[in-house]
C-alpha cells in the first residue's frame, strides 16, 4: 500500500473513533429536576443540539416529571425523541420547545433516545 493509502486508512479509522467517542463515551452534563413545583411536577429543560444537554436527569420516583425538549437544530437525527419505558415517541419541531410528561413508577434508570438511537439520555429516579 502506498503512503497516500495509509494516510487515508488512518484518517478513516480516526474519524470512526471520534464519532463513536462523541456519541457513546463523551461525558455529558447532569441535572436534577426542579421541584416539585407548585403544580407538583418536577421539570427540567433539555437542549437538543448534537445530543441532549443535560443527558442525565435525576428525579424522584412516583412524582410526575415534565421534560421540556428545546430543539435548536435541524438535523434529521434529532427530529424525534423516544422514551420506550413510557411508550412515548414524539416529534420535536426545530426551534421549538416540546414538553413531555412522564411519571417514573419506581427507582431506576429510564433511557430516552432519538428516533435513530444515536442520541442518548437517561432519567434516573432515586
Amino acid at each position: 500500500m502506498t503512503t497516500a493509502g495509509w494516510l487515508v486508512l488512518l484518517g478513516g479509522v480516526a474519524a470512526i473513533a471520534w464519532v463513536n467517542w462523541f456519541f457513546f463515551i463523551a461525558p455529558r452534563r447532569r441535572a436534577t429536576a426542579a421541584g416539585p413545583t407548585i403544580s407538583g411536577i418536577q421539570e427540567v429543560a433539555i437542549v437538543v443540539r448534537g445530543g441532549y444537554e443535560p443527558s442525565t436527569i435525576r428525579v424522584r420516583p412516583g412524582v410526575p416529571v415534565r421534560l421540556v425538549f428545546d430543539r435548536q437544530e435541524t438535523s434529521g437525527c434529532s427530529e424525534e425523541v423516544v422514551l420506550p419505558d413510557f411508550g412515548v415517541r414524539r416529534f420535536l419541531p426545530p426551534g421549538e420547545r416540546t414538553a413531555i410528561e412522564v411519571t417514573p413508577p419506581r427507582p431506576g434508570t429510564y433511557e430516552f433516545t432519538c428516533g435513530m438511537g444515536m442520541l442518548r439520555g437517561r432519567v434516573i429516579a432515586q
